[in-house]
């Protein structure tokens, strides 16, 4: 008797085609393996730089955070880095309100040495 497994096998083999042997040019039968999302570094950068440098920076994040969050929830199975968009979100959106805060504390100091400043 022959070896199921054996390329030229006398008689045909029983269980099917060789399980070690595939065929390069043949698709994954599981599925398309996700990728990345393109825009994922991109959006955890920007949120860095957003909560470290300037808001502008966080304000193109959050913009381009949720354009590839949306994508990457309308197709979950095509994408596998979706932490890294959420994270550069939040610190997209983190960075914004501090400087939005910073700004507000400014305005306050202005008019307050504005006030106090009274001849």
């Amino acid at each position: 008797m022959s070896n199921p497994y054996d390329e030229n096998p006398s008689e045909p083999n029983p269980y099917g085609q060789n399980p070690y042997q595939q065929n390069p040019y043949q698709q994954n039968p599981y599925g398309q393996v996700p990728q990345p999302h393109p825009q994922g570094t991109t959006v955890l950068v920007l949120g860095i730089v957003g909560l470290v440098v300037c808001f502008i920076a966080g304000i193109v994040g959050l913009v381009i955070g949720n354009k590839a969050l949306k994508e990457i929830d309308a197709n979950p199975s095509a994408y596998n880095n979706r932490q890294n968009v959420v994270v550069g979100r939040i610190l997209s959106i983190i960075g914004i309100v501090l400087q939005v805060v910073v700004i507000v504390g400014y305005v306050l100091i202005v008019v307050v040495a504005i006030g106090s400043s009274s001849y």
